[in-house]
């Protein structure tokens, strides 16, 4: 009889955001006159901007051409997205990217969970506590993270940097050698970020330990001050040790149309074998390529009118970031975030379990958020909400939990 993957047998419970949404459906179905407001998933709200909408529609109108038709794309990639993302996101930043070392896909979630498999099994994982839990869950099923302890809730072959109130939600250098080691500032759940100094230590110490940084700069775009990297190749050094991912969804609305893109320097080898190739051949066996209309859609981002529009949406977002955030320091909660992320981390009150407090911010507020302790054990004691809700309802949140 065939057999199954043992590796995905040893994941506890669901994904954490499967389980919130059962969790909501439940209440609301129980609950039906309940005006539930949704600040947990990171997922926006404000409608495509009109030059990504232009682009779109022009680029449907080519397909129904034959003679501008379009099948399927390049394994990295078109060549126009490429260009424009390694002159507006890298080149105009100083940072030595080219377009060659871009690779384009479907959304820097997939990117995420599908880079360890370039990795040999054996590899050590170095993720920070709190963490998105795509970096662990793949690497699980990958059979690479060893046993799980349902107490401590942490795996016995991963190496956890704790990000905590005491470390400004930034991780120090573990003292165990990783392999591989997972970055993701602006941070996804604790909106917290570090100085160029602090990542240029991170980039100085994957060098000198013959360690991969796999960095996450999904939110970059919300980056409001100076000192706050938006790439890790504006550190020196990075092109030798450091893969970048990148994702359309959180700086242009991408969530339901789906782009990303990896971006791995061809100095980045282990002994003669470039990542870089590595990755090509697994991007050419595996996937067939963001679709054309969406590639388009990218390329508009860039655009002079793209920019403008897309700057207008991210301070809107981060409006409602400065809302929550006031609004819960006002209360008496003790918050981080919110300044170069969506993201607000919010300190629950002493004597609740996350998981408690979700429950009770569901039931008396009817708004949901979601639970610290389902990004790592560090994350306990802890609870996110996003900025991606419309103003409205976001004034509205606040000021149901400020009356609980």
């Amino acid at each position: 009889m065939f057999k199954v993957n043992e590796d995905y047998l040893k994941l506890p419970g669901s994904y954490l955001f499967s389980t919130i949404g059962k969790k909501v459906a439940a209440f609301q179905e129980a609950n039906p006159d309940k005006g539930i407001i949704r600040l947990g998933i990171g997922d926006v709200t404000q409608p495509l901007a009109p030059s990504i909408i232009k682009a779109l529609h022009s680029a449907v109108e080519e397909m129904a051409h034959e003679e501008t038709f379009h099948g399927y794309a390049p394994d990295l990639g078109y060549e126009f997205l490429r260009s424009a993302m390694a002159k507006n996101d890298y080149q105009n930043r100083g940072c030595d990217i080219e377009a060659d070392e871009i690779f384009i896909s479907d959304g820097a979630k997939c990117d995420s969970g599908n880079i360890q498999e370039i990795f040999s099994r054996d590899c050590k994982i170095a993720v920070c506590d709190p963490v998105y839990p795509v970096y662990v869950d793949t690497n699980v099923m990958a059979g690479r993270t060893g046993v799980y302890d349902a107490v401590t809730e942490t795996w016995s072959d991963v190496i956890y940097m704790p990000c905590t109130k005491e470390t400004d939600f930034a991780p120090e250098l573990p003292k165990e050698t990783p392999d591989i080691i997972y970055l993701c500032f602006p941070n996804n759940p604790t909106g917290s970020t570090i100085t160029k100094a602090q990542l240029q230590a991170w980039v100085d110490y994957a060098n000198k330990n013959g360690a991969v940084i796999i960095y996450d700069a999904a939110y970059e775009a919300y980056i409001s001050e100076e000192d706050v990297p938006h790439s890790i190749y504006e550190c020196d050094g990075a092109r030798t040790c450091a893969i970048e991912l990148r994702s359309f969804s959180k700086n242009a609305g991408f969530t339901g149309v789906r782009l990303g893109a990896t971006v791995i320097p061809k100095e980045v080898k282990c002994g003669e074998v470039m990542l870089h190739s590595l990755w090509a051949r697994r991007h050419g066996t595996k996937y067939n390529g963001a679709p054309y209309i969406v590639q388009k859609a990218g390329e508009a981002v860039y655009s002079e009118a793209g920019k403008a529009e897309l700057k207008e949406q991210i301070a809107y977002y981060m409006r409602n970031a400065k809302v929550i955030y006031e609004g819960l320091k006002g209360a008496g909660y003790n918050v981080s975030g919110g300044v170069n992320a969506p993201y607000i981390w919010l300190e629950i009150p002493k004597g609740m379990t996350s998981w408690e407090f979700f429950d009770c911010l569901l039931e008396r507020a009817n708004v949901v958020g979601t639970p610290g302790s389902g990004f790592g054990p560090s994350g306990e004691g802890y609870f996110r909400l996003t900025a991606f809700g419309s103003y409205e309802t976001t004034v509205e949140a606040i000021e149901r939990i400020r009356k609980m």
